[in-house]
């Protein structure tokens, strides 16, 4: 049963509309797709859906939901950043829209220092903000200096911190690729097997299972040569199936033909007798 619920289009970074998404889908036998562009911010970004877009967004998702029911199962979503003292309260965005589910992640990552003045200073986020994503690492590497003056423990574990903050607050549908830190980290400030970072992990994962959440298997990472193993890494995947933890395998499709690019995600899960694959949302 092939599906996929995360997925951007022209409305966000993507690239096409979303009717070319469903059509590529359903002409590659799936039988459910779900939308979720990155949720609006209140400062400027190359990513996040413009906030004048949003209804435009979800609009155009729900016509499409109604024009293929019974052909493709669609389903109407976000993936939101969640930034303390920025989107801290995902709860706007879910009621506006009239979700259907929602994706929580963390791309921008900030100093817990900060976030009395992030509130009172919202448009200015960017510039306390360390985006860990992209396709350049020298953002990355910029950002863990500007923010966190290089201390690459004290960033990681603000990542962390503010991802189990989001779990434990918004509840999200999925969690999105939650160890998403190590792309541009590439080995060159800490390793994946160090202690104090695998406790890192371990504390989200207890969190994710405690809290009924599910866990996104992204597998972008590989296919666009920017990391080596799915988010989470196998290792983490095997230890998370000895905790009965969830998951849903995702290419975070940012164009059509990225749907089909699940790099053996299921076919690993499966290999490994993990027993709690979501195939389908509810």
């Amino acid at each position: 049963m092939l599906s996929n619920y995360h997925t951007h289009s022209r409305y966000c970074d993507g690239k096409g509309e979303p009717r070319e998404y469903v059509e590529f889908a359903l002409a590659n036998g799936f039988s459910a797709l779900g939308f979720s562009g990155h949720a609006p911010l209140p400062f400027n970004n190359t990513f996040s859906i413009h906030n004048e877009d949003y209804l435009a967004y979800c609009n155009e998702v729900r016509a499409l939901k109604e024009e293929y029911r019974g052909r493709i199962d669609i389903r109407l979503g976000l993936e939101i950043d969640y930034v303390p003292g920025v989107n801290d309260d995902f709860r706007p965005l879910i009621e506006k829209g009239g979700l259907d589910y929602f994706i929580g992640g963390i791309h921008l990552v900030t100093d817990p220092e900060d976030t009395d003045w992030l509130r009172n200073h919202p448009s200015d986020a960017a510039q306390r903000i360390w985006f860990i994503d992209g396709p350049r690492q020298e953002t990355y590497d910029e950002g863990l200096q500007r923010v966190f003056h290089g201390d690459i423990r004290r960033g990681v574990t603000s990542f962390f911190r503010q991802t189990n903050a989001m779990i434990e607050s918004q509840r999200p549908t999925i969690v999105a690729h939650f160890n998403k830190i190590v792309m541009h980290n590439r080995d060159r400030y800490f390793l994946e097997h160090d202690k104090w970072y695998l406790d890192l992990v371990y504390e989200t994962i207890e969190l994710i299972r405690e809290t009924g959440c599910i866990a996104e298997v992204n597998t972008r990472g590989i296919y666009k040569k920017r990391h080596d193993d799915f988010y989470p890494s196998r290792e983490l995947l095997r230890y998370m199936n000895e905790k009965h933890i969830p998951v849903i395998v995702s290419t975070d499709a940012h164009c059509p033909e990225d749907l089909l690019k699940t790099e053996g995600a299921e076919d690993y899960l499966r290999a490994i007798g993990y027993s709690e694959i979501v195939t389908q949302l509810p």
